[in-house]
């Protein structure tokens, strides 16, 4: 165990009971039947919300996120969320909805429930932290750390043989956790997608240790609608990856070059393509799987849990557009290992737009319905150009909890009836995802009128 959080009550009803984390996930505090830690529905949390506030925990961090709730959330006796008194719940919206990182000894007090934050960490993840920090200055730009890799591969170093070979042509896109560049194999004159993954926290040797397992989980994916990963590495901090290259780009970057919405006849058919990847990978045999005693076995499955149109690549092939899911598993690998640190602001977990209110209950337990849910909202988002849900300024997390989708003939009356009856079903998530597989939504789809 590299390291543990402990949520463990003392004061109020529920005094002596614990919550042990030991893994990535999220949870929510609040008295729902189905917020975990659930709070007693009595007189003394008569101020709590049904969903109160939100815990990212990724040990041994973890972050508190209020939702605006007109009574706020308590850490160490200081406020840090609250709706004014004269504000409705519309208005409420409009304003920030506060995070809070918390450390060992502080308190949560949510009416007379106190919650003591308890973290436990080894030696190990000690001396990863401050090797990480002296570190950190210099490893920031993921496209310096990229440059710096493939130099060393190309002046022969041992540890880098995986992207040796390969001639950088130009950069793809850059974000927060690294870089992607078009790159060619220089004996096969193959286009890759050359990628690399930097750590927001230390990388302990346990935490790469689970990520490689993981990533291995992805390598195992053959399939024509999957991204195909072909190398991947690790070196002094920084994962390297080279992956088959799309060249239509994302989804997202098809719309935007046309300045459009797509058609029935466009989505359509992608749609079907991506439902016949996952159909093969939630059913796949995978090599590492994590046991409940902490060991590893082959399993059955492998569930994507960030399917969105920017994880939706093209490519051309002959007179065909192809569909293939992209970072089919590296985001959950990266997230699951603990190295993408807090991923509060926007993106916990995943993308709230195109995410069931299981996943933002507790992603870590998310099951294959959720990647069926997120491809009918990618569908809904290509024939329509707007989310399922409405968001305006509430916060997301709060929205997918508390709102329906809209129904698609809402946004575009245009929808034949039949299709849109389809998509509806497959956004229903209260109280649980109609469609279970992505075959059951594909036979949907099919014998729809449209």
């Amino acid at each position: 165990m590299p390291a543990q959080v402990t949520l463990t009550i003392i004061s109020g009803s529920l005094t002596g009971q614990k919550f042990i984390f030991e893994e990535r996930t999220t949870c929510i505090i609040g008295r729902a039947n189905d917020a975990h830690p659930k709070l007693p529905n009595d007189e003394a949390h008569g101020t709590i919300s049904r969903y109160h506030c939100l815990l990212d925990i990724n040990p041994p961090a973890i972050r508190v996120r209020d939702f605006g709730s007109r009574n706020g959330t308590y850490i160490n006796s200081q406020l840090i969320g609250q709706r004014l008194p004269d504000q409705t719940p519309e208005q409420g919206a409009q304003m920030s909805f506060p995070e809070y990182d918390l450390k060992a000894g502080d308190e949560i007090q949510l009416g007379n429930t106190i919650f003591q934050i308890g973290i436990e960490v080894t030696s190990e993840v000690e001396a990863a932290q401050k090797a990480f920090a002296a570190s950190s200055a210099q490893n920031s730009d993921p496209s310096e750390s990229m440059q710096r890799l493939v130099q060393q591969a190309n002046a022969g170093d041992p540890n880098l043989i995986a992207i040796r070979g390969y001639t950088i042509l130009k950069l793809l896109g850059k974000g927060g956790f690294g870089a992607v560049y078009l790159a060619r194999h220089d004996r096969t004159d193959e286009l890759v997608a050359l990628k690399v993954m930097l750590p927001q926290v230390a990388a302990t040797p346990g935490a790469i240790d689970l990520f490689l397992r993981e990533t291995e989980n992805t390598n195992a994916l053959n399939h024509p609608h999957i991204v195909q990963l072909r190398t991947y590495g690790h070196f002094y901090g920084n994962f390297f990856f080279t992956l088959e290259y799309c060249d239509g780009g994302s989804i997202v970057n098809f719309m935007q070059q046309q300045r459009r919405r797509l058609t029935i006849d466009e989505a359509l058919p992608l749609i079907l393509q991506v439902l016949e990847g996952l159909e093969y990978a939630h059913n796949a045999e995978i090599p590492c799987v994590k046991q409940a005693d902490g060991s590893f076995a082959k399993g059955r499955g492998l569930v994507h849990r960030d399917l969105k149109p920017a994880n939706i690549f093209l490519a051309n092939v002959g007179n065909q557009r192809l569909a293939k899911i992209g970072d089919y598993g590296l985001g959950k690998a990266f997230d699951l290992a603990g190295l993408s640190g807090q991923t509060m602001s926007g993106t916990l977990a995943g993308s709230p737009a195109f995410m069931p209110r299981q996943q933002v209950i507790n992603f870590k337990y998310a099951k294959p319905e959720v990647d069926i849910w997120a491809t009918a909202a990618c569908l809904y988002f290509m024939l329509v150009g707007a989310f399922p849900r409405n968001f305006g300024n509430t916060d997301p997390f709060l929205a997918v909890l508390q709102t329906d989708a809209v129904p698609i003939r809402q946004r575009d009356p245009a929808i034949p009836q039949g299709l849109a009856e389809v998509i509806d079903l497959a956004l229903r998530d209260k109280p649980e995802i109609h469609f279970k597989t992505a075959a059951a939504f594909k036979e949907a789809l099919l014998t729809a009128e449209v």
